[in-house]
């Protein structure tokens, strides 16, 4: 039968060695990759053969592609040169496929890929923690399982052919061989492990060049649905790439599909390559090449269909959007509003961060993209937002307008940024959260809880300020909260170190900074309130309170 198990074993130990290697040379380049690709990515020209020098280096068009994403997200990178880079970055893949066809079949790999897998293996272990030579050795280990994995693939198929009548899987149409290699990338999600197993086979003679390259296009189709996948329910620029990169790998690998036997017979015929793994190779390079110079000149037409086709249903801000700044009035409502609709926001997420069942503080209110939203794209919506009211209030400073007014801008400003401060703190405090939550040791966990049930309570009474048509007692009840917090802190504090020694230096390290991130943000939230809320002899209460947190 079938030597199936080494086969599977293979292309799992290829994929393997292909995560190791992109893990360590993504840390290994770091900034100075991201730097390269946002220098490269100024013209489309040029970020075509920065998406392919990334590619050829990383061995990862997903990553490439996930990094494009995030940039376009971001709003750093152009829709149209962001195209470009997903163009490159096809071709950037296929020089795995010319290193296995010229030496991964050769000889016995075995030879290189075991010893350094055994060096790698041995040497990671011993440098764990040393960042550098770590990630090195994670990268000759995904070079040594690269190659152990081709290797294991390449000899599970010498075997299968002595088994098998491989004149009957010759019979086979291509299109048979196209959607097995759509199904087998969407499955594993890597078009060099596609390739292997096309290059593996046609080595053994199991398929024909014919159907090996059929194969390969299914793989380059195969490909895009990571990334369509990954842009599912995100902002419509990073749908508008995936769904960019679906079209020219579909509409590329379709069209060369119909021509498939002409493309072989120049290929084999006028270039005279007559080694069918050298072939192939060039095959899918061609394939890529030949999808630059047919999409290139259309990706300014691309780029506004697929603006026009992927268009927002919501919009970040809620008020000042409706509101020009020259009406400087209604610009101060419009911006009052925003911050209260930015604090409701802060204050949800500040409850959020604990991964309960958090009560829904202003149903009516939050936006069904923030509710969806996992707590990474929440804090990012809140930065946005707070970005959104900055450049609002700089464009209305930079009109004339009476003191009363400036006065009014500077206060609400300051709300929102101490709103962002708080969000922050909380944000930071997330890691500590998880720990404390699934913790073993009683005290720490009893401490996550304590500090649960505490939030609800405290964000509660700060959000019915925000509600309340009592304006006269938001003074009273605003101070009464600040008096809470610093009396919890305090207490919190005294509690921890009149506790019997049971935890260890990083344990008790732990539970403070979470304390003092949890703290911030309340402290942050009361300032955030008292700017937008009360009048300027209530706020200058505050701001002179005694040992309170700053």
């Amino acid at each position: 039968m079938l030597d199936l198990w080494k086969v599977l074993a293979g292309i799992a130990i290829f994929i393997l060695g292909m995560n190791f290697l992109e893990t360590a040379l993504h840390a290994l380049s770091g900034r100075k990759f991201k730097l390269f690709l946002r220098k490269q990515t100024a013209r489309p020209l040029s970020a075509i053969g920065g998406g392919a020098i990334a590619t050829g280096i990383l061995q990862s068009s997903s990553l490439v592609s996930l990094i494009v994403l995030a940039m376009v997200g971001a709003g750093t990178l152009p829709m149209r040169n962001a195209l470009a880079v997903i163009l490159g970055s096809n071709v950037g893949t296929t020089l795995s496929s010319w290193i296995f066809a010229l030496i991964g079949f050769n000889f016995n790999i075995e030879t290189l890929a075991l010893p350094a897998i055994a060096i790698a293996g041995i040497m990671r272990m011993a440098v764990k923690g040393k960042d550098t030579a770590y990630n090195f050795f994670s990268f000759l280990l995904g070079i040594g399982l690269l190659f152990l994995g081709l290797e294991m693939t390449k000899t599970g198929m010498e075997e299968a052919i002595k088994l098998f009548d491989i004149a009957s899987l010759q019979e086979y149409p291509a299109i048979i061989y196209l959607i097995a290699g759509f199904i087998i990338a969407s499955l594993i999600q890597s078009s060099s492990a596609t390739v292997v197993i096309a290059l593996s086979a046609l080595h053994t003679n199991s398929i024909t060049l014919y159907g090996a390259a059929a194969i390969v296009l299914g793989a380059e189709i195969g490909t895009t649905i990571k990334l369509l996948i990954v842009s599912a329910g995100k902002e419509p620029a990073m749908k508008r790439v995936a769904w960019g990169n679906f079209i020219f790998n579909i509409a590329g690998s379709l069209v060369i599909f119909i021509l498939l036997g002409q493309i072989l017979d120049l290929i084999t015929g006028y270039f005279s390559i007559s080694d069918h793994l050298i072939a192939l190779a060039f095959f899918q390079t061609f394939v890529n090449v030949l999808s630059i110079i047919i999409f290139y000149p259309f990706l300014n037409l691309i780029a506004g269909f697929l603006e026009k086709r992927f268009i927002s249903d919501h919009k970040v801000t809620k008020f000042i959007s409706k509101i020009p700044v020259a009406d400087v009035d209604m610009a101060i409502t419009a911006m009052r509003n925003e911050s209260q609709y930015f604090l409701k926001m802060v204050m949800q997420y500040t409850v959020d961060v604990f991964d309960a069942d958090a009560p829904g503080m202003f149903e009516k209110d939050i936006p069904e993209h923030y509710k969806e939203g996992h707590q990474a794209e929440k804090y990012d919506l809140i930065k946005q937002l707070h970005g959104d009211i900055y450049t609002y209030y700089i464009s209305a400073q930079d009109l004339q307008h009476t003191k009363g007014q400036s006065n009014d801008l500077d206060r609400l400003m300051s709300s929102v940024r101490n709103g962002m401060y708080a969000a922050k703190s909380m944000k930071d405090a997330v890691p500590d959260i998880a720990q404390l939550k699934n913790s073993g040791n009683e005290i720490k966990y009893n401490f996550y809880k304590s500090s649960l049930q505490k939030a609800f309570p405290m964000v509660q009474g700060m959000a019915a300020l925000l509600l309340t048509d009592n304006s006269a007692s938001v003074f009273e009840d605003l101070a009464a909260i600040q008096k809470e917090v610093q009396e919890s802190y305090t207490i919190t504090l005294q509690q921890l170190y009149a506790q019997p020694v049971k935890l260890s230096e990083i344990e008790i390290s732990t539970i403070i900074n979470f304390n003092r991130e949890m703290y911030t943000a309340y402290k942050s939230l009361i300032f955030s309130l008292k700017d937008l809320l009360l009048n300027d002899d209530e706020a200058k209460y505050f701001d002179v309170l005694p040992g309170f947190i700053r």
